[in-house]
């Protein structure tokens, strides 16, 4: 918890120190720095993106009925925020089966077909039950400290509670952009700590709108 705080007070010091020099490309980069700008202000540690957790409960899926399936939990945009809102959450061990809890950044809904998930994919790794909670953890606070690379290639992350495994997925935009998909792979291995005997595997989101599944048939594994 003291490295995400230190890295998130160092990142946020030299934000401050060079935004001047920014040009603001979107806006909403333009409206998170506002945000960072109130919450220094207010004396607590802003994050560099608003995230939100979701969760599911899944079932046979039409877009319908899984959009109406989804539902909000909390969401979070400061490192007390983020404390606050996890050691609340039911930790792995104790969801049910089925059930997938989601961590995206605000803006984006855990959908395939949101427009900023549409022309991505996702990395997959599986898990026995035993040890998916801790690597679930690892993984949030990779996600929310912005510690992999490639980073606004990043769309969220998921944690599939299933009968005989868990599944943990992290979701990018560009499934085309080959450099940043294997960077983000080698970045999930390196913060994971994941031992060789772990295939990672990945799927574009508009071959599990063909095929109606999230891991069946999966390719590019590493």
């Amino acid at each position: 918890m003291e490295a995400v705080t230190e890295k998130m007070e160092t990142d946020n010091k030299m934000a401050s120190n060079t935004q001047p020099l920014l040009d603001p490309s979107s806006d909403k980069d333009a409206e998170d720095r506002e945000r960072q700008a109130r919450e220094l202000k207010a004396g607590v540690h802003p994050l560099k993106h608003k995230f939100v957790f979701w969760y599911t409960t899944p079932g046979v899926r039409t877009q319908t009925s899984y959009e109406d399936n989804i539902k909000k939990i909390v969401e979070f945009s400061t490192v007390e925020g983020f404390w606050v809102c996890y050691c609340h959450l039911a930790r792995a061990s104790s969801l049910p089966s089925p059930t997938d809890l989601h961590l995206f950044k605000e803006g984006i809904r855990p959908l395939w077909e949101d427009s900023a998930n549409c022309n991505g994919g996702k990395w997959i790794i599986r898990f026995k039950k035993a040890v998916s909670g801790r690597f679930w953890e690892d993984l949030v606070l990779a996600l929310v400290g912005d510690q992999l690379d490639y980073g606004d290639n990043i769309c969220g992350a998921v944690l599939s509670i299933r009968f005989n495994e868990d599944i943990l997925s992290v979701w990018n935009r560009n499934a085309s952009d080959h450099q940043a998909v294997m960077a983000l792979r080698d970045a999930i291995k390196r913060h994971l700590k994941l031992p060789h005997s772990y295939v990672m595997e990945y799927k574009p989101h508009d071959a599990s709108l063909r095929d109606n599944s999230s891991y069946r048939n999966t390719w590019l594994r590493g």
